[in-house]
C-alpha cells in the first residue's frame, strides 16, 4: 500500500511529465487502493482521533468500518459515540494514509489533480449539482477513454459513486478498491467539468432530459396526472410535437407529455475546415462579414437555402458560410 506522500509524488511526477490530467487522476485514484472507508471522511489523514470524531456524528449501524476495523476505537453504547481506547500498533493502516467515504474519494482526487471542487455533501447532491458536470446520463451512454464519476441509482435514491475509465472502476466501498470489469450495479455516469471532453451527440429522434426529476404526464398540462419522473441525462424518444410547449415522448415503455424546456435536442452541426472562414450577412462573397471562424470550430446548421451556402449559428451569431469550408458531422 502506498502512503500519502507516495501518492502525492506520483501525481506531481505525472503532471510534470505532461501526462493528460484524466490519466493522472485515474492512476492517482488507483494508487489509493487499500485506503480505509470512513463515513463522512473526505481525504483526511487516517488517525484514531479523527476516526472517533467522525464516529460521534453517526450511529454504529451506519459506521461499521470504525467498529469492526479500527482496533484503537470502541463504542460508548450509552452515548452512541466512538472513544479512542488503543493505539495503531499492528493496524493494517499503520502508516500515513487518507480515509474517505465514496463521495469524499472522488471529491478529494479531483481536487488534488485538477484543483476542481466537486459540489455536494451527498451522492445525490453531487449528481444534482449542475456546476459539477459537462455531460451526464445513463451508463449505456458512458463515453470511452474518458474519466467519469459513476453512480448507483436504486430504489429512488442515489446510493454510491466512484471513478470509471473505459470498463474499469476505482471506488471507496469497503476501502478503496479497483476492478478490471465494471459491475452491473452502476446506473449513471457524469463527466466532471474539469475533464477534457467533447459532449456526446444526441441520437436523431431523441432528446436528453435536462431538468431534475422531470414529470412525464398523461396530458400536456402541469396539472395532469404524472406517469413517472425522469432523471437528468436520461434519453426520451420523441413521438410527435403537436404542442408549442410540450413534446409527446416515450420512456421505458411509457408514453406521455413532457415540457420542452426540460429537453435538449442536438441539431445538425458542421466543422469548419478552412482558415478564418467568413460568416456573412448574406449568401454572397461581397456581403458584409459578421466574423471569421477558425479551423476546427463547430457551427450549428440552421438551414441550407442556397446550393453553395449554409445558414449557420456560432457563439450566438447567425449568418451564411460557404459549404466548401464546412464538413457536416
Amino acid at each position: 500500500m502506498n502512503n500519502v506522500q507516495q501518492v502525492k509524488e506520483l501525481i506531481t511526477a505525472m503532471k510534470n511529465a505532461g501526462v493528460p490530467l484524466q490519466i493522472v487522476c485515474w492512476k492517482g485514484a488507483s494508487a489509493c487502493v487499500g485506503y480505509p472507508y470512513v463515513y463522512g471522511a473526505v481525504g483526511e489523514e487516517c488517525k484514531p482521533a479523527k476516526r472517533a470524531q467522525y464516529g460521534t456524528k453517526f450511529y454504529p449501524s451506519d459506521h461499521k468500518t470504525i467498529v469492526t476495523k479500527c482496533k484503537a476505537i470502541s463504542w460508548d453504547s450509552k452515548e452512541q459515540k466512538a472513544v479512542v481506547t488503543g493505539s495503531c500498533s499492528g493496524c493494517q493502516w499503520n502508516l500515513p494514509v487518507m480515509m474517505f467515504d465514496c463521495r469524499g474519494f472522488t471529491r478529494k482526487l479531483l481536487d488534488m489533480v485538477y484543483g476542481f471542487t466537486l459540489w455536494g455533501g451527498t451522492v445525490g447532491g453531487q449528481w444534482n449539482d449542475e456546476r459539477n458536470w459537462k455531460e451526464k446520463g445513463t451508463i449505456d451512454r458512458m463515453p470511452k477513454d474518458t474519466l467519469c464519476c459513476l453512480f448507483v441509482y436504486k430504489n429512488n435514491k442515489w446510493q454510491h459513486t466512484g471513478f470509471g475509465y473505459n470498463e474499469e472502476t476505482v471506488e471507496c466501498s469497503n476501502g478503496v478498491e479497483h476492478y478490471n470489469k465494471r459491475k452491473a450495479k452502476w446506473t449513471h455516469f457524469g463527466v466532471p467539468k474539469c475533464v477534457d471532453y467533447e459532449p456526446l451527440p444526441t441520437p436523431e429522434g431523441y432528446a436528453v432530459v435536462t431538468g431534475k426529476s422531470v414529470a412525464l404526464r398523461k396530458e400536456p398540462s402541469k396539472s395532469a396526472v404524472i406517469i413517472t419522473r425522469v432523471n437528468t441525462g436520461e434519453l426520451v424518444k420523441l413521438e410527435t410535437m403537436p404542442e408549442p410547449a410540450w413534446d409527446y415522448v416515450s420512456y421505458n415503455g411509457n408514453t406521455g407529455w413532457m415540457m420542452k424546456e426540460f429537453l435538449k435536442e442536438d441539431g445538425q452541426t458542421a466543422t469548419v475546415t478552412g482558415v478564418r472562414v467568413a460568416l456573412r450577412v448574406d449568401p454572397c462573397q461581397r456581403s458584409s462579414i459578421i466574423m471569421r471562424i477558425n479551423t476546427g470550430q463547430k457551427v450549428a446548421i440552421e438551414d441550407a437555402p442556397e446550393s453553395l451556402w449554409d445558414y449557420v449559428s456560432y457563439n450566438g451569431k447567425t449568418g451564411y458560410m460557404m459549404k466548401e469550408f464546412l464538413k457536416e458531422n
